[in-house]
């Protein structure tokens, strides 16, 4: 792709480098250059964290599978050393089981597995065809250009998660707004906290409604847990909460980005405009998440015991960062791992994460790409980029990368 910014000056060489990175690189969907130099020289290196704090980086593929499947590595937000994002949220608490170990993890987890088992995934198939056909009709029948984002992208996950818990759809201009506070790394602590007791206190008002009347949805389900003693009202808030805001934001960015790439990759947009086959549509969707990965300020633990690895020591009590970014375009796993290319088997991808707490809802995710970038570029096979490319705000300024908005013409 063609040069877009201006590269940042190079740390100086014994300087400890500052995470997250300036992602000022010379094409948006690469990772900042200081992480590709620093995979380079090592697979494992200290940064500097906004409070001081100086974990280890992991960039390279091998050692962050590794560690993301160790269970001397923890999750949980409480364990000593454990690297966090920004000053800890007002009165906010964990966001579930995804930031706790086993075993009080896997049993959280197994509560709200089975709607995203594959077999039921796919059940759901031709319902989100109808959803992505249905906002498609509507864009055809409006004006020209739109914001992508907007009228496509943010409502297809949010229709399909709020059907599966059982969130009233009409609600979801509170619920988008106050997830962008609290993803923004801008927003005050009291701000993020604010949103998040907010989206908190809904959930729990619809939870105690199925508590007196259960319905056909994972809210109920989730509600029956409560009435069989094995949640608190708390913890059964905190888990609607990390779904509605995971089944929605990060799929969203997912569309938006992923499309934005294929307009700048004319050639491979082409090949999946043209194809009738689903097998190399899931094949585009894996090297897309490959490519592209959203959760750029990386996968945080803590090491609960030294750990050798890739010629260093871990200590017990240290914090690691996997940035799975880096890690996807790791040449030794994937040869010229900065070229988009759709014909690569890109299965091995670490997007959704590895071990005990990889994506719970990836099978979805998938479900909703493979449907999204199979039937888009053909219904509107002139659909472009409205604007200069230049001109398109991304999402520098939060926890999930993405853009801000996506006009398109057609």
């Amino acid at each position: 792709m063609a040069d877009i910014l201006t590269d940042p000056a190079p740390e100086a060489p014994d300087a400890v480098p500052e995470f997250p990175m300036p992602r000022e690189s010379r094409c948006p969907f690469d990772p900042p250059p200081t992480l590709k130099q620093l995979q380079e020289q090592g697979p494992l290196t200290k940064v500097r964290l906004w409070d001081g704090s100086e974990p280890w980086l992991v960039t390279r593929y091998a050692e962050q599978r590794a560690l993301l499947g160790d269970a001397r590595v923890s999750a949980d937000t409480d364990s000593p050393g454990y690297p966090t994002k920004a000053s800890p949220d007002a009165g906010e608490g964990k966001l579930s089981f995804i930031m706790m170990d086993d075993p009080e993890h896997a049993r959280l987890r197994r509560m709200v597995t089975a709607p995203f088992a594959v077999k039921k995934v796919e059940a759901l198939r031709p319902a989100v065809q109808r959803i992505v056909d249905g906002l498609i009709d509507d864009m055809l029948a409006g004006p020209s250009p739109v914001d992508l984002v907007d009228v496509f992208a943010l409502p297809i996950p949010s229709l399909v998660i709020c059907e599966l818990l059982g969130v009233p759809y009409e609600e979801h201009g509170f619920f988008q707004e106050h997830t962008r506070t609290m993803v923004r790394t801008t927003a005050t602590p009291e701000e993020r906290g604010r949103a998040s007791r907010d989206v908190a206190g809904y959930l729990a008002g619809l939870l105690g409604k199925r508590l007196a009347e259960p319905k056909d949805d994972l809210l109920s389900s989730i509600a029956g847990r409560i009435t069989a003693g094995e949640l608190t009202h708390q913890q059964a808030t905190e888990m609607a909460l990390l779904l509605l805001i995971a089944g929605h934001e990060t799929t969203a960015n997912m569309i938006a980005l992923g499309t934005l790439a294929l307009f700048q990759n004319p050639d491979q947009l082409a090949l999946l405009r043209e194809t009738d086959d689903p097998k190399f549509v899931a094949g585009a969707v894996e090297e897309l998440l490959r490519y592209l990965h959203i959760t750029h300020l990386g996968r945080r633990r803590a090491v609960t015991e030294d750990i050798e690895i890739g010629g260093q020591v871990i200590k017990a009590g240290e914090g690691v960062i996997m940035v799975n970014e880096i890690g996807n375009r790791d040449p030794e796993v994937f040869p010229d791992p900065d070229r988009l290319d759709l014909t690569r088997d890109a299965r091995r991808h670490v997007a959704f994460g590895f071990g005990v707490h990889q994506c719970l809802g990836q099978p979805l995710a998938r479900m909703e790409l493979q449907v999204v970038y199979s039937t888009l570029y053909k219904r509107i096979p002139t659909l472009k980029l409205a604007a200069p490319i230049e001109d398109v705000r991304f999402k520098t300024d939060a926890f999930i990368y993405g853009v801000h908005a996506l006009p398109v013409s057609w």
